[in-house]
């Protein structure tokens, strides 16, 4: 997995939060706690495009399965410190 740099720019009273929550131990840093709330909107947006009429749990099964992180990838983004 290649990684690309991303800017954004995000309200001081955001990033408070994000460290809070950083600094409560659940992520070990805004990058990683960035990348998953990013994972998690994309996957609520692919759920949106599941048909109701089709195996629905094969295809949630699928989408977190592309989204999910590899050990591989979790150590090619934690050498990027």
């Amino acid at each position: 997995m290649s990684m690309v740099l991303v800017q954004a720019r995000l309200p001081k009273k955001l990033v408070k939060e994000i460290d809070k929550i950083v600094n409560f131990g659940n992520f070990e840093n805004k990058s990683d706690f960035i990348r998953g709330a990013i994972r998690k909107m994309v996957f609520e947006e692919q759920l949106k495009s599941i048909s109701l009429e089709k195996s629905s749990v094969k295809e949630v099964r699928e989408i977190r399965k592309k989204l999910s992180i590899k050990k591989s990838e979790l150590q090619e983004i934690n050498s990027l410190k």
